[in-house]
């Protein structure tokens, strides 16, 4: 069975979001929560855990473990969003900035549910 778009397009999106991650560290490092230790170290690992992640997306024997592993770097990158909340709110920007920010809040878990669906089955064409 064939992988739908929507994986390669998933994938792709976590390798281009983890190269990010080497090529404007210090935009990470602003959202890093303070309690965090060694930011920069966090940047890069994140980075390449995203990269091996969505790389391991397209290939079968290791596309439940990726999915797995995407989804727990979803959950622990999570803080670092309601940090970039907070730093937005705090620094005084636009409401619709802030708005923005807060609306996506939710859309982690979207993305866990797209990931566990990419990961643990094949869908047909054109669905997720």
């Amino acid at each position: 069975m064939r992988r739908p778009r929507s994986v390669f397009f998933l994938s792709g999106v976590f390798v281009v979001a983890g190269l990010m991650h080497f090529v404007t560290p210090a935009r990470y490092m602003g959202i890093m929560p303070p309690w965090i230790p060694r930011p920069l170290d966090m940047v890069y690992l994140s980075g390449v855990a995203e990269m091996l992640g969505g790389i391991g997306l397209l290939i079968r024997s290791v596309r439940t473990a990726a999915g797995l592993g995407l989804i727990a770097l979803l959950v622990a990158v999570f803080p670092a969003n309601v940090q970039m909340l907070a730093n937005a709110v705090h620094s005084g920007s636009s409401l619709v900035y802030d708005s923005l920010l807060f609306l996506r809040l939710p859309l982690q878990p979207l993305l866990i549910v797209w990931v566990w669906r990419a990961s643990h089955r094949v869908a047909p064409m054109g669905s997720l």
